[in-house]
């Protein structure tokens, strides 16, 4: 077998179906297979897999084991030459994994491969591409540097600078909703480690690989969803859980000295502080919803909508606010996803409708649990 997909779940049962949904269109060509590890949801993610892909492998965890530990435990069940870490709260393109399999294969010094990933509203999520955050890596994050001196070796480590997001070539660190590697790779530097709960895990597997002499890359050629506030809301136990994570990375690798923790608590702080704030942005108010679908009588809605069958015939007024809802049944994620870039504005916002089970799905946000809307009810 080539690839094993790897999606972790906790109590995110819509943005994982249409996470498995896009998962399985990208492996239609591909000698693949989906592993879902369920860490012990309490809404019904795992009915929900039961019912809608009874054909595809699910774990149910008896105990929320972590990130690290929930991974690990899939892993150790796949069969594929290569595995995918993936989020749940991600939608893949179709040729996703026929595009970042072809260039792995052309790397022999591969370790973990990395795509480009945007958020609910279009944009880029530079996190995506990293550096390691040694203290005046982490400093530069903190104060801002970056942003002065985007060309400057000296201050552009942090978001990896050096490659702009339509760049492709080696990078640090990679961030841990999208991870390429092979399997037996991931198994000899052992996994995500278990003793770090969440938030530093996918740059200590990134760090590990790097010491163990292979390359990690950053792919630009294909573009992934990745909601990103939907797994973890950011609040007071997300704060502490952050703080203790980078103390475990600085201590592993480090060696802890005084000044580092120091520096390191600084950075926390401030970048928890920095979560909150992003949190308490105003909230997008559509003035207009346009739908995108090439069957307008698919739906019963109790609200106002504009049909568009078309995904290139809108033009949008600078002065209104719209909602544009996809029809995931009448284009591709790939056709979606490439709008999305090219169309991003601050009056836009993207959702998705997922046809098979009725359900509107975005996120206005990238710091904030999205927007679910069940239309079940209309029907």
């Amino acid at each position: 077998m080539q690839l094993s997909v790897i999606i972790l779940n906790y109590n995110v049962r819509y943005f994982l179906e249409q996470c498995v949904l896009s998962v399985q269109k990208a492996l239609e060509v591909i000698d693949g297979e989906i592993i879902v590890v369920d860490n012990h949801s309490s809404d019904d993610s795992c009915a929900m897999m039961k019912q809608r892909f009874p054909n595809v492998k699910l774990i149910e965890n008896k105990e929320n084991s972590g990130f690290p530990k929930g991974n690990n435990i899939g892993v150790a069940q796949a069969k594929g030459e290569y595995i995918c870490i993936l989020n749940p709260d991600t939608a893949v393109a179709e040729d996703t994994f026929e595009k970042v399999l072809t260039f792995a294969q052309s790397k022999t010094d591969l370790g973990i491969l990395g795509c480009k990933l945007i958020d609910g509203t279009g944009n880029f999520l530079p996190e995506c591409k990293r550096g390691v955050p040694t203290p005046w890596v982490a400093l530069t994050k903190i104060f801002g540097l970056y942003k002065f001196f985007p060309k400057s070796s000296f201050f552009n480590k942090y978001y990896a600078q050096h490659l702009s997001e339509n760049e492709t070539g080696k990078v640090d660190i990679l961030v841990g909703a999208f991870m390429l590697m092979k399997r037996d790779l991931y198994l000899e530097v052992g996994g995500f480690d278990e003793n770090c709960f969440m938030y530093s895990d996918d740059i200590d597997l990134s760090y590990m690989v790097l010491k163990s002499g292979k390359q990690n890359y950053y792919f630009h050629e294909t573009s992934v969803i990745h909601y990103k506030g939907e797994s973890t809301v950011r609040d007071e136990k997300y704060v502490a859980r952050f703080r203790e994570a980078m103390q475990f990375f600085y201590k592993k690798h480090f060696g802890g000295s005084f000044i580092f923790d120091v520096l390191m608590r600084m950075g926390a702080f401030a970048f928890s502080l920095l979560k909150k704030s992003q949190q308490k942005n105003k909230v997008f108010q559509a003035d207009e919803t346009i739908f995108f679908t090439k069957n307008e009588h698919l739906l019963s809605l109790d609200f106002s909508v504009t049909y568009h069958s078309q995904l290139q015939d809108f033009v949008s007024n600078p002065n209104v606010n719209y909602k544009l809802v996809f029809d995931t049944h009448s284009f591709t994620n790939k056709e979606i996803i490439d709008f999305m870039e090219r169309s991003k504005a601050k009056n836009l916002t993207f959702s998705n409708y997922v046809s098979s089970s009725h359900f509107i799905i975005g996120s206005n946000n990238a710091n904030d649990i999205g927007e679910v809307i069940n239309l079940t009810k209309n029907s």
